[in-house]
């Protein structure tokens, strides 16, 4: 049996950091105010030269060398962003051009907060299908380049940077590796949470809204309701599982989710208040953290989960 197993992971985050405090300068807020509401006390903000393909690759590099992998390894690089340095071309091809993986496939996907997920289901199914042998799959964004900065209900809430994870096709017994993922999206929800531009509708980039209450409802429920299915799917119990690293939008969405599922606090990575929300790329900057400090081991078993605009939503449980 063939499985994608995870050979190495690595992180990116912009050299500046902005604390509650200054943006309480800015807006009608506090730091007091952030923290209880979200868990948040500073996230990094993509300054001049720092874009949505510098981080990646940035991350990239880090990944390969904790993989102790080369670029010319790499034969797919699947990056998953909603702020893609250009409409086209993908921003993974520009991942590909400065790493030099040659011969490579490289595009992007996108599923905004999701979109991580999205991402390394893909490339398992191609490295599971034969179509490639090694793949960069990596979450990237610089949501602060869509945010408005005067509205305090989403301008707190979100920052920039790049998580990367090396995946490589295994064959053995199965027991390692992706063991079984889970995807969903309800596009009736798409006023919930979106970005009112687009080069289709306005011609411009746009700002992000979103509707903070009936989001965090439906992310506990989706939430709860896809780990669940995962974790049946595979045939395991919850307290098998070593670790949760959860998209990290919010702390009382990762609380409330863990204690639906009865999972005790203490095996969920949280990086919330350290980096906020980074959609696509918080999942894997999460990871890469509690495997850099050695929290995340070879051997544990740990279940990937998220929820983004649009809506979509999904889980992947993984071996390492």
């Amino acid at each position: 049996m063939i499985r994608s197993v995870i050979r190495g992971a690595g992180s990116a985050l912009p050299t500046r950091i902005v604390t509650n405090d200054e943006l309480a300068a800015q807006l009608d807020t506090s730091d007091e105010w952030i923290v209880e509401r979200t868990g948040i006390r500073q996230r990094h903000i993509a300054g001049d030269g720092e874009t949505t393909s510098s981080l990646a690759i940035d991350a990239a590099r880090a990944a390969l060398s904790d993989a102790g992998m080369d670029a010319s390894d790499i034969d797919l690089i699947v990056l998953a962003t909603a702020t893609p340095d250009n409409t086209f071309p993908a921003t993974a091809t520009k991942v590909q051009a400065a790493l030099g993986c040659q011969p490579c496939a490289a595009f992007d996907v996108a599923a905004v907060c999701s979109g991580f997920l999205y991402a390394m289901s893909t490339a398992d199914a191609m490295l599971r299908s034969g179509q490639a042998s090694r793949a960069l799959v990596i979450g990237a964004e610089t949501f602060s380049r869509i945010l408005d900065w005067e509205d305090r209900t989403t301008a707190v809430l979100f920052g920039d940077g790049a998580g990367a994870i090396v995946l490589e096709a295994e064959e053995g017994d199965g027991t390692r590796g992706i063991l079984t993922s889970q995807l969903h999206a309800d596009g009736n929800q798409h006023d919930l949470l979106y970005v009112d531009g687009g080069p289709s509708t306005t011609q411009t980039v746009g700002h992000l809204r979103m509707r903070g209450r009936e989001v965090f409802r439906h992310a506990v429920v989706n939430l709860a309701q896809v780990l669940t299915d995962v974790v049946a799917k595979a045939g395991i119990e919850v307290a098998d599982i070593d670790w949760v690293v959860p998209h990290q939008a919010n702390i009382r969405i990762l609380e409330s989710t863990a204690k639906k599922l009865g999972l005790p606090p203490e095996k969920v990575i949280v990086t919330v208040d350290r980096h906020a929300n980074t959609s696509a790329a918080s999942v894997p900057l999460a990871f890469a953290t509690a495997r850099a400090d050695g929290r995340i081991k070879e051997g544990d078993l740990v279940l990937f989960e998220a929820m983004g605009g649009g809506f979509t939503w999904g889980a992947s449980l993984v071996r390492l």
